[in-house]
């Protein structure tokens, strides 16, 4: 397939979950690391993340991505970026590619999947295999869904088809069991979430409206459709956390 639905709704987004790049900037910054300090970006999507952490803080940044339709997108941004020398992207499972990295100064982990090899993680479990690729008084970025109230069980066992997800305290309980200090952290305001929902699926519906005839439309259109639908059923009570964690 040359294209899918996350390429296209992630194509027009400068970060490819429900927060705002200057959070990400701004939590970033309070880690204080040095230009030249060794970084990985699980899940790199379009690779926006991990461009922004070589040029405005000079790190070093393995883009790990497991899905090759986005690897694909995340090797042209680079490339774009003239980053190439700083960004090495790595196609493959997050597990294999951290297992195989030196320890790392910081790894930033914003909405990814399937973090440590285990299927369905818990929050603990992806916390602990994160902290055990990082120096000591290394740093991680996580961030992920957050139940912002009791979400209806159908909610629940659609959003958790892949990861267990927690709301604000328990994804903190759980840094802290793994051994990490929260330094910061962030719940997106409902706007930014909203506003990240919609650019998504406009983009899909664009693309759609120009590519009827494309063999890809009719898995885009289903893919839109499901998206669509679980946010908007789930908008009281999905919402984004950003947190930064100290080992």
């Amino acid at each position: 397939m040359s294209t899918s639905y996350n390429r296209i709704a992630y194509e027009a987004l400068e970060v490819c979950n429900g927060v705002t790049m200057a959070s990400v900037e701004g939590a970033l910054a309070r880690a204080g690391l040095s230009p030249g300090a060794s970084a990985a970006d699980v899940g790199t999507g379009n690779a926006g993340v991990a461009i922004r952490m070589a040029q405005a803080f000079g790190l070093d940044v393995t883009a790990i991505e497991y899905d090759p339709v986005m690897a694909g997108l995340a090797r042209e941004r680079i490339a774009a970026a003239g980053l190439d020398d700083r960004v090495h992207l790595a196609a493959g499972a997050a597990a294999d590619v951290l297992a195989n990295l030196p320890p790392l100064d910081l790894i930033t982990a914003l909405g990814t999947t399937n973090v440590n090899g285990e299927g369905r993680p818990t929050p603990e479990a992806g916390f602990a295999f994160l902290k055990s690729r990082l120096k000591p008084g290394g740093w991680l970025l996580w961030g992920d869904l957050v139940w912002i109230a009791e979400p209806p069980a159908p909610l629940r066992q659609i959003a958790e088809a892949t990861n267990q997800y927690t709301d604000d305290a328990g994804w903190k309980h759980a840094a802290q069991a793994a051994g990490f200090q929260t330094v910061w952290s962030e719940v997106s305001p409902r706007a930014v979430f909203d506003a990240y929902a919609a650019a998504a699926d406009t983009a899909a519906r664009d693309w759609l409206a120009a590519h009827p005839d494309a063999p890809e439309a009719a898995t885009v259109q289903a893919a839109a459709d499901r998206v669509k639908m679980v946010l908007e059923f789930g908008r009281p009570f999905i919402g984004f956390g950003l947190y930064l964690l100290r080992a």
